[in-house]
């Protein structure tokens, strides 16, 4: 087992674009670009596609239901011909706050949509013709005057990523995907996720190592580990408050079923009752710890480690550093680091998915 880096970036001009293609020097394996409320996450890897050569281009995340699964194929096809191949068609279902409240469209059914996304990617990127009978998505539209085309761009294998954290949306992504976008991850509790990405797996004949598993971290080398891990906690508050409603929150629901439900619950409720400063506080430092790499190079080297072991194939990690400079060094340390890992010998845990 090998780790792999890659990095999040938004390259939406000149200087981060620069960024990039240094990272892509350095080693970094793949860039991975975001989408909120703000930029796409599509545009900016086309200028990409043409200022790199090596580096994968992975979104991180194309939000569903914001583009017909058609419109997702032709972009994916643009961007793989434009990339030689490179790109990585990361999606994910977001929640109902920003789905219904950005782009005003209803939050439903989602681990269906995920899948009928998915099967018609495939469809129209394999050269096929576009006919599909599904229970959100039919094409031809019946009863109208459409026909089933196939794309006029040449067919082309497009590898498809999810971002999924419940369990039946982890079972999905064994199922059909070909990686998983992880966040709000331990590799203390991968089994967590692993288990249920397994089982979707086996479920058709295939197995985690079918699957290339990414779990986001942010990196920065510091002496004062309470002091980051306890700033990177903090962050957390938005996400367990205000990432989604209160009755929807993916995230939350995520860090409870590894041990800290009581935690986002509180986290929750202060956000809610709209004492920030509190809510920020009563993250648990432990999350700010565990679900980055903070600390000297030993400390990273550790955590470096336990991801390996656990079956993460890939880091996608945001750089600390208020420089490109800064986050450049803290890349090439990420990687020598890495580096020395990989060339240790892997200690598989005994409850590992797949290990028995």
């Amino acid at each position: 087992m090998a780790l792999k880096v890659g990095i999040s970036a938004i390259p939406v001009d000149r200087p981060s674009i620069d960024f990039v293609v240094e990272a892509e020097r350095l080693g970094a394996d793949s860039v991975w670009v975001p989408e909120f409320w703000g930029y796409d996450a599509l545009t900016p890897l086309g200028a990409l596609a043409v200022a790199t050569d090596t580096i994968k281009l992975g979104t991180g995340i194309v939000q569903l239901g914001t583009r017909t699964p058609a419109m997702l194929a032709m972009s994916a096809l643009s961007l793989q011909a434009l990339s030689n191949g490179r790109f990585l068609l990361g999606i994910g279902t977001s929640g109902p706050q920003v789905i219904e409240g950005w782009h005003g469209v209803p939050f439903a059914r989602p681990i269906r949509r995920t899948r009928e996304t998915i099967e018609i990617i495939r469809i129209a990127t394999s050269g096929e013709r576009l006919e599909y009978d599904g229970e959100i998505h039919r094409l031809p539209l019946p009863g109208g005057e459409g026909r089933a085309l196939r794309a006029a761009a040449a067919p082309a294998h497009v590898p498809i990523y999810v971002a999924s954290l419940g369990p039946a949306n982890l079972a999905l992504t064994g199922e059909l995907a070909d990686g998983w976008i992880g966040n709000s991850f331990f590799p203390e509790t991968a089994a967590v996720f692993f288990d249920r990405i397994e089982a979707g797996a086996r479920s058709v004949g295939r197995s985690l190592d079918d699957i290339d598993l990414t779990a986001s971290v942010a990196c920065e080398f510091t002496d004062d580990v309470e002091k980051a891990g306890r700033r990177h906690a903090a962050g957390y508050a938005f996400t367990f408050g205000a990432m989604g409603s209160a009755r929807t929150n993916f995230y939350n629901e995520a860090f409870a079923r590894q041990g800290f439900g009581d935690d986002v619950a509180e986290v929750q409720r202060l956000w809610a009752k709209g004492d920030r400063d509190a809510a920020r506080e009563r993250v648990p430092v432990e999350i700010g710890l565990g679900t980055n790499l903070l600390g000297p190079p030993t400390e990273i080297r550790r955590r470096l480690r336990m991801y390996r072991d656990c079956g993460v194939d890939t880091l996608r990690v945001g750089l600390a550093g208020d420089t490109a400079e800064e986050r450049l060094d803290a890349l090439g340390q990420l990687l020598d680091l890495v580096a020395d890992v990989n060339a240790e010998p892997a200690v598989a845990p005994p409850d590992r998915p797949g290990s028995s």
